[in-house]
């Protein structure tokens, strides 16, 4: 599986995006059929400090799955869009298994 890692307006450092690429390379336990996943890092330019929104685009056989989650950091905003995504992928695969 192939992980993309961009940060807009700014620099992810490396800490950051070896969080990223370990917690994304967990959902492939739930699913082998990923392909290439796309994370995006923005800053949302609100007062609010809940401004780092992460963007999650993972590309597997014939299915797309998708969350974005905005949070105080880059880390709980990647930790709660990787827990969609497991929800998403264990849903797929069982209606999977069902045909």
């Amino acid at each position: 599986m192939t992980i993309n890692v961009q940060s807009v307006h700014f620099d992810a450092d490396k800490k950051l995006i070896d969080f990223i690429n370990e917690r994304v390379e967990k959902i492939n336990i739930y699913y082998d059929g990923i392909i290439t996943t796309e994370v995006i890092l923005k800053i949302d330019k609100s007062d609010n400090s809940a401004n780092k929104i992460a963007e999650i685009k993972m590309l597997g056989k014939g299915h797309e799955f998708f969350a974005k989650k905005q949070c105080a950091s880059f880390e709980e905003a990647t930790d709660l869009a990787c827990e969609a995504l497991k929800t998403q992928v264990k849903k797929h695969k069982e209606k999977m298994l069902e045909h």
